[in-house]
Parts: C-alpha cells; sequence; structure tokens
C-alpha cells in the first residue's frame, strides 16, 4: 500500500475532514476509492487541500477521530519511470561524476519539485533525477546546490 494523503483535521460539523495529498493523482479521491479502510463519498477541492466525506463519519467527533490518519492506497499504472517515495527512502544519491551525495530520509512535497531530504541535511529537486535502480538514485544537479 502506498501512503497518498493524511487528514489533517475536521472540517465543520458533518464529518468532513481536511486532507493533503502526497500524490499528484486526484482521481484517489474520486466517490467510491477506498483508502485504507476508509472509503470516499465526496470530494472537493479547498485551499491547495481537499475537503473529503467518508462513508460513516457523520459527526465532527468522528471526524476527530480520524485526525493525523495516512490515507493509503494500492499502486495503479505500471509506467516504469513512477517513481514511488517508499522505493526511494534509503538509496543511496550520487551525482553523474558518481560522488556519493548522501542517502534518502524522506521526500518533501513542494510545488515546483519534489525535494530528496538527505541524510545529511541536503535538499535535491526531484527533476534533476536522471538514473534510478533500486538501491541508487544518480541526479544531475547544479554547481553549488548542496554548498552550505
Amino acid at each position: 500500500m502506498l501512503e497518498i494523503g493524511r487528514i489533517v483535521k475536521p472540517h465543520g460539523l458533518t464529518g468532513e475532514v481536511i486532507v493533503t495529498l502526497t500524490t499528484n493523482r486526484t482521481d484517489r479521491l474520486r466517490a467510491g476509492a477506498v483508502l485504507g479502510d476508509l472509503e470516499v463519498v465526496a470530494a472537493r477541492p479547498h485551499q491547495h487541500r481537499w475537503i473529503v466525506s467518508f462513508a460513516g463519519v457523520v459527526d465532527r467527533e468522528g471526524a476527530e477521530a480520524l485526525r493525523g490518519r495516512v490515507l493509503t492506497a494500492e499502486p495503479v499504472g505500471d509506467d516504469p519511470d513512477a517513481l514511488w517515495v517508499h522505493e526511494l527512502i534509503g538509496s543511496r544519491v550520487v551525482d553523474v561524476s558518481g560522488a556519493t551525495l548522501g542517502t534518502v530520509e524522506s521526500v518533501e512535497a513542494n510545488p515546483a519539485s519534489d525535494l530528496l531530504v538527505l541524510d545529511g541535511g541536503g535538499l535535491v529537486p526531484l527533476r534533476f533525477v536522471v538514473e534510478r535502480t533500486s538501491e541508487r538514485i544518480v541526479v544531475d544537479i547544479p554547481e553549488g546546490l548542496l554548498e552550505p
């Protein structure tokens, strides 16, 4: 199962919640979609996030119980160029000359390009990834990007 978003907080009194997506696939919030053990009833965009109603959640108390919940779903499609966060974590990052830059600790959402967060604190935009294997990510970054 892949993380596709998180429930941030309740919205209103009728069981709706605010969701931040960690995927660009907004179709994951279509009515009838199952995210973990929750079924989406309705969803609409709201201030760079989404207001979502789930089956069986009908009041603020029920919505409050979902606060902080990670939403998961099965992977879709067979795009060989797709990058999945869970596959990037722990990968060694090297530049095109083969120099090791660090290990991926997490991936941070960013409007321009999601960022690989390296163990040494460096941030590398995903747009600079030129090759990926199961254990290594090769990046072609501009000179000075990781300089303090």
